[in-house]
């Protein structure tokens, strides 16, 4: 597909660097679900690994290119999700990782990225007050800065997941995407352009963080005052224009779904698929639940994209707690 900054094949050639404990994870219709939601639902299962997120594909790609160029450190601003599996791939690469987190993150990432061998730096303010820091460390310490969605590796990491989408039964004619800084978005939605071009690409983000939808919407970067969701890992305010460029081309739509439906789609994964998914991997399955008569008939699939939640969280948002350390 030309215009992206994404490259097809170059997203073929980075599966080389990624441990395949990342890649073709389970692709499956979930009947459970169809029959509630009155469409036909497949569930690509993006938490079956090390660090229950499809943040490992884009981690592994960066660490494994900065191995190979013979750096010794790297560092990231994270909600959790980016911080824990930069911190797994760089572990087994020898990088000295450095996580720069809001201090009012998901207590059970911040722990995960502690367990990994990771340093973690705490700041006030939210992801975007870490990524000033990061990039200010980045600056002082003379390496490499990792920014999810921006650097491209991050969302040719993701884009493998398209790869595995389109080469594998059944069909489907509808994707439904976690909408946050774009990485996920922009790789897999490059990939349905330039092999499944019919199949439509739908983004989905909180009313509470609409930021990049309202820029996808108005052609233009959009940022917001805050970001009020319980889906962390795409509570961003500020979209990065060369991204934004890179979704105008390969969305067909973004959406925003509510907080009650973000929940409600938790637990149906929980209860029609038992999947404990994270706020931003029932986004696809709450956007079908508001808008149902859009889906009727069709067949659709959902990247359930990460599962790392907080028990006491996912107890009052649920009314069940999964098990500590699951």
């Amino acid at each position: 597909m030309q215009g992206t900054r994404l490259d097809t094949e170059r997203i073929r050639a980075v599966r080389r660097l990624i441990d395949p404990v990342f890649l073709d994870t389970p692709l499956y219709p979930c009947e459970a679900l169809a029959s509630t939601l009155g469409c036909a639902v497949t569930i690509k299962l993006e938490t079956a690994n090390p660090v229950r997120s499809f943040k490992g594909r884009a981690t592994e790609v960066v660490a494994g290119l900065l191995a190979e160029q013979g750096a010794q450190a790297v560092v990231c601003a994270s909600a959790g999700n980016l911080g824990q599996a930069l911190a797994w791939s760089g572990r087994g690469r020898g990088l000295a990782v450095t996580v720069v987190a809001s201090r009012s993150a998901t207590v059970a990432k911040l722990d995960r990225i502690r367990a990994l061998g990771a340093r973690l730096e705490l700041v006030d303010g939210d992801h975007e007050m870490a990524r000033e820091r990061a990039a200010a460390l980045a600056r002082y310490d003379g390496i490499r800065l990792l920014e999810d969605s921006l650097d491209i590796e991050t969302c040719e990491g993701a884009a493998t997941i398209g790869l595995e989408l389109v080469g594998s039964p059944p069909s489907f004619d509808t994707v439904l995407i976690a909408l946050g800084g774009g990485a996920l978005a922009t790789g897999v939605g490059h990939v349905m352009k330039a092999l499944a071009p019919e199949v439509e690409v739908i983004c989905v983000q909180p009313l509470g963080a609409p930021a990049m939808t309202l820029s996808w919407r108005g052609r233009r970067v959009v940022t917001t005052d805050s970001a009020r969701t319980i889906a962390d890992g795409v509570a961003g305010r500020c979209p990065v224009p060369a991204v934004l460029d890179d979704l105008l081309l390969v969305a067909d739509d973004a959406v925003l779904v509510r907080e009650e439906s973000i929940v409600a789609g938790m637990r149906m994964l929980l209860d029609h698929a038992g999947l404990v998914a994270e706020p931003s991997a029932a986004l696809g399955v709450a956007a079908i639940l508001e808008d149902p008569a859009r889906f009727a008939g069709r067949h659709v699939v959902t990247i359930v994209c990460g599962g790392n939640v907080d028990p006491d969280a996912y107890h009052r948002w649920v009314g069940t707690a999964p098990v500590r350390g699951s």
